[in-house]
């Protein structure tokens, strides 16, 4: 087959960006690697500068009204004493709609709702491709031996992807020193209205509520990669490993279904210098996956559709809208990527010394420095 845009991974980064070229007027085609689009994952956060792009995209409305707005989030020490308190909607007032939670799954058929079925190909997981000779046409290699042939290729298939790892060699995920659990529980009955974070000695515990009476909940421990202790893990042994954390944690644990817990150990990408190769671009986790501990993962993947579109309309040769894209993105998710590696060592903690001092510099953090954290983070130039 043969197709002028070809966005390879249909994700949060790959769907967000064919509803971008959508929206200015192509016809981009999807493939996705696994043979029926289910989404991997629990709940998620999206501050005010991915509600801004969504609203870019046209999207806001219909990704709201599937999810949550909390009015503030908290994190504790592990006696359940409060490290620092964020008043989400004072930041909503200046910044636009923040501290919204949404299932992973709704925001999926958010997306999915708008591309055109005979656009979306599944089973096609792209592992090779290669240039014509008059570097016009890519042929795209799919692992079930199909191919296609594409003038412009998005790469968006995730922190694994094979292209990006041709495109730029050694560009293989690192791991961040700590592995996650995660699941989402019905909230009926723990009733728990606002996110929060546990930060100990032990790991960290965080709780997340979303839309319909469910809860997202993580939990974080120091280890090394792979580790099959940790692998292993049960319910049980949670709860065992938290069990002088507050006693809504204990609450949450058992208020979850064995067969519902996801563990996987917590990677990045190391910051590469480019996401601009002639007709190919990098975008989402495939260019600049982060860790968690901003909460920008998704963000930053919808930020790049809402970049990549302003770029659209402005108008121009496709190849030098890529390089201005990039020129665009690279110093802002190299940010995002540094400083959510910084925290994650700082929250994950387990000396007691150091605990305390973390601790008490955090309560004792001016307001003027947090807003002016949160004007870098908030002010996005789209």
């Amino acid at each position: 087959m043969k197709c002028t845009i070809a966005i390879i991974g249909g994700g949060i980064a790959g769907l967000t960006t064919a509803i971008a070229f959508q929206k200015a007027g192509y016809a981009p085609v999807v493939f996705e690697a696994t043979d029926i689009l289910k989404p991997v994952g629990a709940g998620l956060g999206l501050a005010a500068n991915a509600i801004r792009a969504l609203d870019k995209l046209g999207l806001k409305n219909q990704v709201v009204n599937r999810g949550r707005i909390l009015s503030s989030f908290t994190i504790k020490d592990e006696k359940g004493k409060t490290i620092t308190y964020t008043d989400s909607g004072k930041i909503s007032r200046e910044y636009g709609l923040d501290n919204f939670t949404i299932h992973r799954a709704a925001l999926h058929e958010v997306l999915l709702a708008e591309i055109p079925k005979e656009r979306l190909y599944t089973g096609r997981k792209c592992i090779d491709y290669t240039i014509s000779n008059d570097g016009i046409t890519h042929q795209l290699r799919f692992k079930d031996g199909s191919t296609c042939e594409a003038d412009y290729v998005i790469v968006a298939d995730g922190i694994h992807s094979p292209l990006r790892q041709k495109l730029v060699p050694g560009s293989v995920p690192r791991y961040a020193g700590y592995t996650c659990w995660r699941a989402v529980v019905d909230n009926s009955d723990l009733k728990i209205d606002s996110s929060f974070e546990i930060w100990g000695s032990k790991g960290r515990f965080g709780a997340v509520p979303l839309a319909d009476d469910q809860l997202y909940w993580f939990a974080t421990v120091n280890s090394t990669a792979n580790n099959p202790r940790f692998k292993n893990f049960t319910l049980a042994d949670l709860g065992k490993w938290f069990m002088e954390y507050p006693p809504e944690v204990g609450e949450i644990i058992r208020s979850t279904f064995e067969d519902t817990l996801i563990w996987n150990d917590i990677i990045d990408l190391k910051p590469v210098q480019r996401y601009a190769f002639g007709r190919i671009l990098l975008i989402g986790d495939a260019g600049h996956a982060t860790t968690p501990n901003m909460g920008q993962g998704a963000c930053q993947a919808i930020e790049d559709a809402a970049v990549l579109y302003s770029e659209l309309i402005t108008g121009g040769d496709m190849e030098d809208l890529f390089r201005r894209f990039e020129k665009r993105r690279l110093p802002r998710t190299h940010f995002i990527t540094n400083q959510s590696a910084r925290i994650g060592k700082i929250a994950q903690a387990t000396n007691p010394f150091m605990i305390r001092i973390r601790n008490a510099a955090f309560r004792s953090l001016p307001d003027r420095i947090k807003d002016r954290q949160l004007k870098k983070l908030y002010n996005i130039d789209f």
